[in-house]
């Protein structure tokens, strides 16, 4: 499946196909310099990789979230200046969503911009691949150091999915359904029809279907608003709340963007008067095998402290992401006295279904 951005400018393909990672050569075969940097868990599994582009310099780097951090920007940014790179140099991002956004951010400050190619792995990143958003992470919070910066081409290879751990699947679902809520009720249903439980979502039967269809739907929003000014925020459904406790109780990051969306959903009945049903979404992470019982630790201080972080926030106080109904997000500014009294409501769900 091709897609295409559909900017003024500067747009890129979206390949997502089986065997989209072999495309790479071509995409990279008139750049003066190539620099590959793969997470060293995709290295692992995927060893022929290693000994794939001889022209190409190969850099593994730490798996996962770790990887975003100063240090390692440091680390590998004397690393590629040690070959004296020119302008006409390619980063390439093979590896999860953090692997992605770590790339991206070297790539948009080296030389001042260089290109950049992602090569996604997970299905977390399906989501994080597009739109060229990237970033690293500070000690006050995910990714508050970063840039927007399009990449030249995503390969998105669906064969890697075939080594995802049961976590990683769970984590990107959560962008998959996020997607979904953003999109329609029909939207919704499908996908929790086709995956009602976590064994029917650890198949990932029919998932390229729901990855095009996420990816359309980010695609959209983009196009309205790269910037982030606007109609971009609604991407962050569930991730003001989830951001806070990503950070604060190192969980996955999909883990916590569903328990976020649970929390929006208390949010939106109260300052909303929406109608959602907290209990079965509740229910519904249960059969998908969600960590919940990481909501016992939670602290609400610890987490508001988190929330004030928050890109989406300004002088006002917090803002976030709530959904009027399904496919009709908001963005709303939220106090204090709101927040804590729907975390009390959160722990009492929690404590009631458990």
């Amino acid at each position: 499946m091709l897609l295409n951005t559909r900017y003024d400018q500067n747009n890129y393909p979206i390949i997502v196909e089986k065997g989209a990672i072999e495309q790479l050569e071509k995409a990279l075969s008139h750049y003066q310099h190539v620099f590959i940097l793969i997470d060293q868990h995709v290295a692992q599994q995927w060893p022929f990789l290693k000994n794939k582009w001889n022209h190409a310099v190969l850099i593994e780097i730490p798996a996962g979230e770790q990887v975003k951090h100063l240090n390692y920007y440091e680390t590998f940014m004397n690393q590629i200046l040690e070959y004296h790179p020119t302008r006409n140099t390619c980063l390439v991002a093979i590896g999860g969503g953090a692997t992605g956004d770590f790339v991206g951010f070297m790539a948009a400050t080296l030389l001042r911009g260089v290109d950049f190619i992602q090569v996604p792995t997970t299905l977390l990143a399906h989501d994080s691949s597009v739109g060229g958003k990237v970033g690293i992470n500070a000690p006050k919070g995910k990714n508050l150091i970063g840039a927007f910066h399009r990449p030249k081409t995503v390969l998105y290879d669906l064969d890697f999915l075939q080594t995802l751990p049961k976590t990683e699947i769970l984590s990107g679902y959560a962008e998959v359904y996020k997607h979904a809520l953003l999109t329609n009720h029909k939207a919704v249903t499908q996908l929790e029809t086709q995956y009602p439980t976590a064994e029917h979502l650890y198949t990932l039967q029919n998932i390229e279907v729901f990855i095009v269809s996420g990816i359309e739907t980010k695609l959209n929003i983009v196009l309205a608003d790269e910037k982030e000014h606007g109609q971009r925020k609604f991407l962050n459904l569930g991730h003001t709340f989830g951001h806070a406790i990503e950070s604060q109780h190192q969980l996955a990051h999909g883990h916590a963007v569903m328990i976020g969306i649970l929390f929006q959903y208390i949010v939106a009945n109260l300052v909303l008067n929406a109608r959602f049903q907290p209990h079965t979404f509740y229910q519904y992470l249960k059969d998908l095998q969600y960590p919940l019982t990481v909501i016992e630790a939670f602290d609400f201080d610890q987490l508001y402290t988190r929330m004030l972080s928050d890109k989406k926030n300004d002088a006002t106080g917090i803002q976030m992401v709530l959904l009027q109904q399904i496919g009709q997000p908001k963005v709303m500014h939220v106090s204090q006295y709101i927040l804590k009294e729907a975390f009390q409501q959160l722990l009492q769900l929690h404590n009631e279904v458990k």
